[in-house]
């Protein structure tokens, strides 16, 4: 918060006539806009439509209309800095003729006006005139503030570790939410412990809801429950401390993000829900494809969404399908324009973001996407996603046994993994969900031949889309890291290293 309202200051300092903050949180702006007039030594005004224009001094009669407040501001000596809330839904008609009007007397009279709204309108008669700030959510500082003044009210003693536990549960919500939701614990535990980190993440998965194109993820899939693709795993384990303060001392930049290419229905979603798990850090799925069809709300949903995943950072940030919001783009008309511009500024969040959040990205086509988005520095590592080979599809038929209270060993799967060949994860997981109807509807315990009959009666997306996936594999061939080991090649190594050995 500080930053911006430095770059406030500064913008007051030199002249500018009209600045835009944009914040849902106006009492934590309005203090702090407070502290940056009692700095420069200027007075500080007020509008609003219902109070009208208020001085130090008290409220000016008759102001309640902006086009009223701007001519008493005419007729008013400087400097000052006058603060219009929600301007958003006055900049019509003659507003924005007027404010032009002022704009050299506010200059020459030393007035700066700072538009205060939580959404954006900058008529195109003011857009050179105004520069835009965004308040960012409260951050970890401001945030243990707060818990540190709810507990001191309430004579509370916590450990440093839930204390911080507490602290970063809260990040992502704006100051009033955060008491409310202190508040809210308290009055119903009437303390703060272990117990209650899952209220007040409960909650703030129901605030979170609300916004638009992002939706808050439990951390309910480990990585045990995804089946193979080893080297992906071993290179997000490598990974597993990149968010520490020990990693920065280390000389290691904040990892940017992963992005995961191949076939449907072979763990990239599974995946992207596992690594938040693996991390411990909160988990954010973005609508790209919702976000992009907004159109003219677009930039500013975008705006909001990272926003929210910057202030709960450290975080993971899923961006799933992304060729459903950006295949295609530059091909000409409204949509594809709209497309285009938030496309822009994604990408180059992704290449200048220093917050950490990390992005992980999945596509099952990825030949239409714009090449800028796979171009270095904006993924740490794209990687492909393959069918599962054998040893890959038993460990997938031993996961979806287990899921289902069944033992494994009483099923031979091996044969099972053998007969499932070109099955794809999520085919694997049907054929058992399938054997399992089928055993139920005959009234006995589900075994190997039930599984087997289920997977003879299915056609596989690999067979049905055949060609497509050459083509995909192809693309990826030299230009994505395999998920999975190349096991004919770890097998001969081994044996060459036995013999080597042996002399």
């Amino acid at each position: 918060m500080q930053q911006v309202l430095d770059e406030i200051s500064l913008s007051v300092r030199a002249g500018y006539p009209f600045v835009y903050l944009l914040t849902w949180e106006e009492d934590r702006a309005s203090r702090g806009l407070q502290q940056v007039a009692e700095q420069l030594d200027r007075p500080l005004w007020t509008w609003s439509s219902t109070t009208g224009l208020t001085s130090p001094d008290g409220p000016i009669d008759d102001t309640t209309e902006l086009i009223d407040a701007l001519t008493s501001l005419a007729r008013t000596p400087g400097p000052g800095i006058v603060v219009f809330q929600d301007i958003h839904s006055h900049l019509t008609g003659a507003v924005p003729r007027r404010l032009r009007d002022l704009k050299g007397h506010f200059r020459d009279a030393g007035w700066s006006s700072i538009f205060l709204s939580p959404s954006a309108v900058v008529p195109p008669d003011l857009e050179k005139d105004v520069v835009v700030y965004h308040l960012p959510l409260p951050g970890l500082k401001e945030v243990a503030r707060l818990f540190h003044s709810v507990l001191r009210e309430g004579n509370f003693e916590l450990d440093l570790d839930l204390f911080e536990r507490f602290v970063k549960a809260s990040l992502g919500l704006t100051e009033d939410e955060i008491v409310r939701l202190y508040k809210k614990v308290l009055l119903r535990t009437g303390s703060f412990n272990e117990e209650q980190l899952h209220e007040i993440i409960s909650e703030k998965r129901q605030i979170i809801r609300r916004a638009e194109y992002l939706e808050f993820h439990d951390l309910t899939m480990s990585m045990a429950e995804v089946g193979g693709l080893d080297n992906l795993k071993d290179w997000l384990q490598s990974r597993n401390a990149a968010f520490s303060e020990k990693a920065r001392k280390y000389g290691l930049p904040q990892p940017k993000g992963l992005f995961l290419v191949g076939v449907q229905g072979c763990g990239k979603s599974l995946t992207a829900k596992a690594v938040a798990d693996l991390w411990k850090v909160p988990l954010l799925r973005l609508d790209a494809g919702a976000l992009v069809l907004g159109q003219s709300s677009a930039e500013e949903g975008l705006r909001r969404t990272i926003a929210i995943a910057e202030s709960m950072a450290p975080a993971i940030l899923w961006v799933d399908e992304i060729e459903k919001a950006f295949a295609g783009v530059g091909g000409g008309g409204d949509d594809s324009a709209a497309a285009a511009r938030v496309f822009g500024n994604f990408i180059t969040w992704l290449q200048e973001k220093q917050a950490p959040v990390f992005v992980v990205a999945t596509a099952n086509e990825v030949r239409n996407l714009p090449p800028e988005l796979l171009r270095k520095g904006r993924f740490d590592e794209i990687f492909w996603v393959d069918l599962p080979n054998i040893h890959e599809r038993e460990r997938i038929f031993e996961i979806h046994i287990r899921r289902r209270q069944r033992d494994p060993a009483l099923f031979d799967t091996w044969r099972l993994a053998e007969a499932a060949d070109r099955f794809s994860g999520a085919e694997i997981e049907q054929v058992v969900i399938d054997a399992l109807f089928d055993a139920f509807a005959r009234d006995r315990e589900v075994e190997t031949p039930d599984v087997l009959r289920a997977i003879r009666e299915t056609v596989p997306l690999a067979v049905v889309m055949d060609q497509h996936i050459k083509e995909l594999k192809e693309w990826a061939r030299d230009r994505t890291r395999p998920a999975t080991y190349d096991t004919r090649r770890v097998d001969f190594f081994s044996v060459w290293k036995g013999e080597v050995e042996a002399g």
